[in-house]
This record gives structure tokens, sequence and C-alpha cells, in this order.
């Protein structure tokens, strides 16, 4: 690991302050794998990386102590859920109400990571964990567009069976590895986020960037900017709702396709579907073409089977990941069973 400064900020102003580094934000780039200035909070990918020298800050701000500033905070209100950024995945995984209205919520973290992990993390560095990509992570390679913005990407002609079908780029194919962030694009959340030209709201699914040509800026984070909660509205789908996370193994390991899921049904007709997809994206993958193919009809096998060769009509599989196209429409067809079946 490389040496660096520590600070810490006691209040949401001075972490703001601190993650400018004294800069104007019109001076700086886009917030990117290369930025100098990194926040910490739980740590659990950002140190990881920092001691395989992939990322490099030259400074690191903990912001542990904004939890007592709102940010650890979990409101269930009639009208949705608040989540803190600072809340642990641990903590909102066995909250009684997240259990109960929000089981998406609850069951895509519960099947993250490991317990002492989940009682580290944050939620609002979950949504921003990198990719799990070997030749991202191991920087003997120098092909990673990632790391090394146009230096090419390994993976296309390398080993890629952990690789993304969907939404990839012919710069980058590294999956997205979150769970957590599945859910929160198929419950329509939003994301309020803090920075030095004020406070701001934006659906969860403006978040993520796709690889393009600049696989190394993933996300529409301004420089200076931090997460401060995520919202999750109510509606007729929340509690008829879940994840289904298929893995080489049954713990402590990443999904090579998920599902999450949640229905409105009158009776056995689809009033509404919400559906998105991981373990085969290159960002959180909301499932739109799949939703239509679902909304207004009975689910059945059939409608169940046109939604999957609709969310998976767009792949681009490669050498060793094809498999996950037809993996990728059993999780789903087989998480629109179960949900249907839920007693709510």
């Amino acid at each position: 690991m490389r040496p660096f400064i520590y600070e810490t900020a006691a209040t949401p102003t001075a972490a703001l302050h601190a993650a400018l580094g004294g800069q104007a934000p019109s001076d700086l780039g886009p917030s990117s794998l290369q930025s100098p200035i990194h926040l910490l909070a739980g740590g659990t990918t950002l140190i990881d990386l920092m001691k395989l020298d992939v990322m490099r800050p030259t400074t690191v701000i903990d912001i542990n102590a904004l939890e007592k500033a709102g940010l650890g905070r979990i409101e269930a209100q009639r009208d949705g859920l608040r989540l803190g950024a600072l809340v642990r995945m641990g903590d909102a995984a066995d909250h009684p109400a997240i259990k109960r209205d929000f089981p998406l919520i609850s069951q895509s973290l519960q099947q993250a990571a490991s317990p002492q992990l989940r009682n580290m993390a944050s939620l609002g560095g979950n949504v921003l964990q990198r990719t799990r990509c070997t030749y991202f992570r191991d920087t003997s390679y120098q092909e990673c567009n990632k790391r090394n913005p146009g230096s090419g990407c390994a993976a296309m002609q390398g080993f890629n069976r952990s690789h993304a079908v969907l939404g990839v780029s012919n710069s980058c194919i590294a999956t997205y590895p979150g769970d957590f962030a599945q859910a929160l694009i198929a419950l329509d959340a939003s994301v309020e986020i803090a920075g030095p030209r004020g406070n701001r709201a934006i659906p969860f699914a403006a978040l993520h960037l796709p690889p393009g040509d600049r696989p190394d800026v993933e996300t529409t984070l301004r420089p200076g900017e931090m997460i401060t909660s995520f919202f999750v509205p109510s509606g007729p789908w929340t509690r008829r709702s879940l994840y289904l996370k298929v893995r080489d193994r049954q713990s402590y390991e990443f999904a090579l396709a998920s599902a999450a899921v949640a229905l409105a049904l009158d009776n056995a007709t689809i009033q509404e579907a919400r559906i998105a997809l991981g373990g085969v994206a290159t960002v959180p993958w909301r499932a739109s073409d799949a939703e239509a193919a679902l909304n207004g009809n009975q689910l059945n096998d059939e409608t169940r089977r046109a939604a999957a060769e609709a969310a998976f009509a767009g792949a681009q599989p490669r050498e060793h990941n094809g498999f996950k196209v037809a993996l990728g429409k059993r999780t789903l067809m087989q998480a629109l069973a179960q949900a249907a079946a839920m007693e709510i």
C-alpha cells in the first residue's frame, strides 16, 4: 500500500470541503478511479484495492462520524423507506420493517458478502463498489481501460466466464458485482447527494454509467459529491418482492446471475412488474423489456418465458460466458414464479 494522508470529517460540510482538496469543482475532472481523494466508510472495497495497488489515493477522508448527522438512520414510513448512506448492510438486512415491507432489499443484502463484512460495509459504499474482474484487480495486466484508460481490455480475449453479457462496449465487459443496487433500481429508488453546489436527488437508475469508451468513469457523481441517503417509495409491489441469486457456492460469492423481482398482482394478472438483473451486466440493470412483456398479462409459463427472452434479447456473450444467457433466463423465470407464490 502506498503512503497517503488520513483525515477525519465530523460534519457533512467538512467532508465536502476535504473531498475537494482546496480546489474548485470546475478545476477537477469527473470522479473516477484515478481521483486523488477518496471517502472512507466501511472500507471493504477501498482498502482492499489500495492493498492491491489498484487504487492509489493521496488522501483518504474518514466520514464515519457522519452517522450522527443522520447518515446512519433507517426511517420506515408509510410513503417509503429512507436509508442513510452510512447504514451498515447488516443493520438494514435485519431491520424488521425492511424484512416485512421490502423483502427484496433485505434479501439482496443478506445474500451479499459475509456477516463480518456486512457489519462493516455501508450502503453508500456498497453501491459504489468496483468490479471483481481479474484483469482490473491484478496490476500485472496492463490492458484495463478501467485502470489505465485507453490501454484496452484484456478480458475480451482472456478468460471471461464471470464477465457481463448486457451493457457491454468495445472498451469493457466487466460485470457490476453488487446485489443491493439491483433491489434499488427495481424499486425505482432515488439517491440523495450532497455536494459543493448544494444537494440534489436523482433516480438511482441515473447513478451508474455504462462503460462506453470511458469505463474508468463509473458514476454521475460530480467532484466533491457524496451520497447521503436512498429513498425507496412504497408501492403495491414492494411486499411481493424477492431476490434470487445463483452463484458457484452458497455463501460469500458473487452472482453468476441474479434477479430482483417485485410484482403487483390482481389475482393472476400482472398489474405491474419490476425487474432488475445482476451478475450479467456492466451496471445495475433494469429489464424494462421483460417488464413490458408481463404487464397486463397473466403470469404463466408462457409469459415468464417471454419475459426471459426479452430480458436477454440484446445479450452479447463471449467465449466463456455464453452460459450466462441461459442461466439468466432460468433465474428470472424462477424468481417470477417464486414472487407470484408469496403470501403477503
